[in-house]
């Protein structure tokens, strides 16, 4: 007779410890606390789903209740082990908390604690999805989950930590799960894979992961899929059109549109995603990854080699906002095309603008270099000087010309040299003040102009004499 087919995720459930990948840190607590005989009686397993916490409250079961134990060392021939595997051992009850939240329920639970175990050394009872309870069932369980028997151990799992009441978690040793990085997903497909003698590209095994989103389950889910609609040679190209993703280069063409301002390139490449049937929100997703890490690389390293065009941190971070607030509408709007045009376009106006405290510093920072207030006092008085010389050479050249018409070539010498240093002085300050407007940024010139230009229709000199 033919054996059903087993999926992956359940074939390469870990059945020791070190299987356990991505939760280092739990694997080591559990390890020391079953070697030092210090074992709690309520576990709560918390993380996001397909982290490995029904595997972990399987593998603490299997290692208090084998036969030599508890021992960290699961042995592979034991009849409990295999049992707590395949669900089949009596003193390990394994409780879907979403179905069996009455207080009702839990009172036969507390009746049933009270017997002692009929095959194994402790009676365990596995809770999934635990905040399913209702607060009825859990102050219930309070008064059993604080002082149970001897031989009763609770491990309650959640995926939503917060729902479940506080008087419940202070009474257990909580465990935090982490999402398991692309780079562990990746290792431990590449291992399956080649158990499984499949051909698969680095760039598909990361594209699994990268959907995964820190799930080792539905990378394992995704894996087995793919061998089931590819055979035995997966490529990137087949991951992309299954499940409708796009592309690195295609993110990072876009990200190059949105930075370059280029409209009709953005509206051609969200056109053609839309005829091809990729996942726009999943792409807003992959956008606000792609943003992230230049922003990252150019705080760290100050230049990003991930765009052409360099933005500031202040531009990115105005870009970030608005991509993650287009999500809802992307996801949930009534038009998932028009709704990531938007979001889109709107991310293209952020990335031009400047915040005007931005501008406020860097004017400030500009007329910190002027010269101080003494320096400007000496500059005041040496103009005074200028002025008074003036002055005197005026009323020289008047009385010379009152007593004697035949210095008329020495005043008109004198009138000239006077012109030329007033000349100097306004060529000095026109050049301090073309200095000046050097060392402002060019997109401070370019928001200054546009001002200006809102303001004023033209800007002219006029004579003096022809006013009225």
């Amino acid at each position: 007779m033919q054996t059903s087919y087993q999926v992956i995720a359940r074939r390469w459930r870990p059945k020791q410890f070190e299987e356990l990948v991505g939760q280092e840190h739990i694997v080591r607590t559990l390890k020391n606390a079953i070697d030092q005989n210090r074992i709690a009686h309520a576990y709560l397993l918390v993380g996001p789903r397909g982290t490995g916490k029904t595997s972990t409250a399987r593998l603490f079961a299997q290692a208090l209740n084998c036969e030599n134990g508890p021992s960290v060392d699961i042995p592979k021939d034991s009849e409990i082990c295999q049992a707590i595997l395949t669900g089949s051992c009596m003193d390990v009850i394994e409780i879907d908390g979403a179905s069996n939240n009455s207080v009702d329920q839990v009172r036969q639970l507390r009746d049933d604690c009270q017997y002692s175990p009929t095959q194994c050394r402790f009676k365990i009872y596995i809770i999934d999805e635990v905040h399913m309870l209702s607060n009825q069932a859990f102050n219930a369980l309070l008064k059993t989950l604080e002082e149970p028997p001897a031989h009763v151990k609770f491990i309650f799992a959640t995926t939503e930590a917060h729902k479940v009441i506080p008087t419940i978690v202070s009474r257990c040793q909580r465990f935090e799960f982490r999402p398991i990085s692309n780079d562990v997903i990746v290792d431990k497909l590449r291992l399956i894979a080649d158990s499984e003698k499949v051909t698969i590209s680095d760039e598909a095994l990361f594209s699994i992961a990268r959907l995964a989103n820190g799930g080792m389950r539905d990378a394992q889910s995704t894996f087995d899929q793919m061998i089931s609609f590819c055979g035995e040679t997966i490529t990137q190209e087949d991951i992309l059109n299954v499940y409708g993703l796009a592309g690195p280069e295609q993110i990072r063409e876009i990200a190059q549109s949105i930075t370059e301002a280029n409209y009709k390139n953005l509206l051609s490449y969200v056109n053609n995603l839309a005829d091809e049937g990729r996942d726009l929100y999943r792409i807003l997703v992959d956008l606000q990854s792609f943003f992230r890490q230049v922003l990252i690389d150019q705080i760290q390293d100050k230049k990003s080699k991930l765009l052409d065009y360099h933005m500031s941190s202040e531009s990115l971070m105005r870009v970030l906002d608005v991509l993650h607030s287009g999500e809802t509408s992307v996801q949930r709007g009534l038009s998932g095309k028009v709704n990531f045009e938007i979001t889109l376009l709107k991310a293209v106006e952020q990335s031009r603008s400047r915040a005007i405290d931005t501008l406020i510093k860097e004017i400030t920072g500009i007329t910190s270099k002027l010269p101080a207030s003494g320096d400007k006092k000496k500059i005041t008085e040496s103009h005074q000087k200028v002025s008074n010389q003036s002055r005197d050479e005026e009323s020289v050249k008047l009385g010379e010309e009152k007593s004697d018409l035949q210095n008329d070539s020495n005043s008109a010498l004198t009138e000239n040299n006077n012109s030329a240093d007033k000349n100097s002085i306004s060529t000095n300050k026109n050049l301090e003040l073309n200095n000046l407007v050097a060392k402002i940024p060019e997109s401070t010139k370019n928001v200054l102009t546009e001002l200006m230009h809102g303001k004023f229709c033209e800007v002219k000199v006029f004579d003096k004499n022809s006013l009225v």
